[in-house]
């Protein structure tokens, strides 16, 4: 086979390829969640809480390509963060998977029968398949910036030495209530777009609330990886553009090392200022009843969290913290030379088209969504 990249350079475009199915993900499948976890306090009658749902009714399924195609890029890309992410966190994502099903379940089965209770049921399975996945991801990520217990040992073999309730510390929660109250707010100001009346009112300030609370607790997570978390550094590896496996490097500790590749590279602080910043217009935006303006820049605020934490990590994707060195990084964990470029070629094909349809779906589906909507066949899936 002929190479147009070298390994090296594949495997920095891998980065880039997980990172934007990553940012894709949140800021789509994001705001599904968040509708999901709002729709009990903003509905507060069943016409009111199939409106909710009926914003997202036409695209809350396409959102979670973005997802499953993540999922599907770390299993080909990075086998290694792929096996050892399912042993270490194998409980949280089964919590998550079992979540997840409640929504596609309850959007079908809600108004299966006319009867509140049975109603009543299935909004709050949406809820829990709303809020609980939103909350597990920002645990994840807070795990992986302290380290996860696992390690190789010399025959390669993956040992993970934690427990689920560890993965429940004081820093992973509070990097479970950004992520929560990020998605919360970017789908208050998605609904504030798509709705009117109450419903819209009752989104609005809901925008408000979640918007204070992540800005709160993103500057606190942030200072708390500053000062009270220690960091990974590889001190000396193999060449890059060779296949080497995780062991033949050497990672060191460093109290705040997740700012050296701020401190090293200071443009990247776009993405912190963005990720704050961004969030505050787009709070002022949605206040002066500009929603769609607000979600634009809501868009960049979770856009900047996820370059935020993958920028301050680089290269590290999942650090051990009870082995450094077993710590995997996007030069040692990823596979072959040649199933790299077969990828990419995959991916540069079609990934346009996905970026093209959702496009397109969200053009035909634009539109406020109200109450007389709901007797319309044409407009109304829930």
């Amino acid at each position: 086979m002929i190479y147009i990249f070298d390994y090296e350079t594949l495997k920095l475009i891998w980065w880039v390829f997980v990172g934007v199915l990553l940012i894709g993900f949140a800021i789509l499948g994001g705001f599904d969640l968040g509708v999901g976890a709002l729709l009990p306090f903003i509905g507060r009658t069943d016409d009111e809480r199939r409106v909710v749902i009926n914003a997202i009714g036409t695209t809350w399924e396409g959102n979670f390509v973005w997802f499953v195609t993540a999922g599907g890029a770390l299993f080909a890309a990075w086998p290694l963060v792929y096996a050892t992410a399912f042993s270490g966190f194998y409980v949280a994502l089964v919590l998550t998977l079992f979540a997840l099903i409640l929504r596609p379940v309850g959007f079908d089965y809600r108004g299966k029968v006319p009867d509140a209770r049975w109603r009543s049921v299935w909004d709050w399975g949406l809820f829990v398949g709303g809020a609980v996945p939103a909350l597990i991801f920002g645990v994840a990520f807070g795990n992986l910036l302290q380290g996860v217990p696992f390690h190789f040992d010399a025959d390669q073999r993956i040992f993970y030495t934690g427990s689920f309730i560890g993965l429940l510390n004081p820093f992973a929660l509070l990097a479970g209530v950004v992520s929560l109250s990020m998605l919360v707010m970017h789908a208050a100001i998605y609904l504030q777009l798509r709705t009117d009346d109450v419903v819209q009112a009752r989104a609005a300030r809901a925008a408000r609330i979640a918007g204070v609370v992540f800005i709160a607790a993103f500057a606190a997570a942030g200072v708390w990886v500053a000062i009270g978390i220690q960091g990974y550094r590889i001190v000396s590896m193999p060449n890059p553009d060779t296949a080497f496996l995780p062991l033949a490097k050497t990672v060191e500790r460093v109290t705040g090392g997740w700012l050296a590749n701020h401190r090293a590279q200071p443009w990247t602080m776009l993405a912190p200022v963005a990720a704050v910043g961004s969030a505050v217009l787009a709070l002022l935006a949605a206040r002066i009843r500009r929603p769609g303006v607000a979600f634009v820049l809501s868009s960049v605020a979770v856009a900047g969290v996820v370059l935020t934490a993958g920028i301050a990590m680089f290269p590290f994707v999942m650090p051990s913290s009870s082995h450094p060195a077993s710590s995997l990084t996007l030069w040692d964990s990823v596979s072959s030379h040649r199933t790299l470029q077969i990828m990419f070629w995959v991916v540069l094909i079609f990934l346009p088209i996905v970026i093209g349809y959702t496009s397109w779906v969200y053009r035909v589906a634009r539109g406020t969504i109200t109450s007389q909507h709901l007797r319309d066949p044409d407009r109304a899936f829930y």
